[in-house]
């Protein structure tokens, strides 16, 4: 999977140079022409684009201008393709760090920093608090030395949000909040960002 930051506004093409094929990424859509994922964005590489291409697995929407060749074939690499097949999401995701961050939007519970994330058991396990979406919470590592062994209320230190264990759906719309910061021309109408419609 490739990060949407290293594609050029507009596409691959650098100072009249195309780059590297792997700096092509395709966006993959669920069938109804959603994105399988948010953040992550669904990225496949190009290589398996034209595979899936090939398997009659997808079908491609749109594509760069790069072109790849064989002694047989010519082909314009696929920017963006769709599953033939709904992909139905799963309710209820996975209990991750990753997922934790994103439905704590990346910001320490206790004072709201970005910075050196981890996190906390907000009833800590010495006083028999589990490890479970409805207690744990995204931290800074300053607020959970500073926590330490406590409750927030015998910390004196309250949360922003009572953790809560997240849908799929949920943090899916997390996810549209942290756009990336470069897009392919041909993924904008896609992605459901505050992109300016042509009139």
């Amino acid at each position: 999977m490739y990060h949407p930051d290293i594609i050029g506004e507009n596409g691959p093409e650098l100072g009249g140079r195309w780059a590297n094929p792997q700096s092509c990424p395709a966006l993959v859509l669920n069938a109804d022409y959603t994105p399988l994922s948010y953040y992550p964005l669904s990225l496949w590489n190009w290589q398996d684009a034209i595979k899936a291409a090939f398997l009659e697995r997808v079908d491609i929407i749109a594509e760069y201008d790069r072109e790849i060749r064989s002694p047989r074939l010519s082909m314009r690499l696929p920017s963006v393709v769709a599953l033939r097949q709904y992909v139905k999401p799963s309710a209820w995701p996975a209990f991750t760090r990753f997922n934790l961050f994103l439905r704590d939007r990346f910001a320490c519970q206790y004072c709201g920093s970005h910075d050196d994330l981890t996190f906390d058991h907000v009833i800590p396990r010495s006083q028999g608090g589990r490890t479970s979406w409805q207690n744990v919470a995204t931290a800074c590592a300053p607020c959970n030395l500073r926590k330490g062994g406590r409750t927030p209320a015998q910390a004196h230190m309250p949360l922003h949000q009572t953790p809560f264990q997240p849908t799929s759906r949920q943090l899916q719309e997390h996810g549209r909040a942290f756009p990336p910061h470069h897009c392919h021309k041909t993924w904008l109408d896609y992605l459901y960002w505050d992109v300016e419609l042509e009139v």
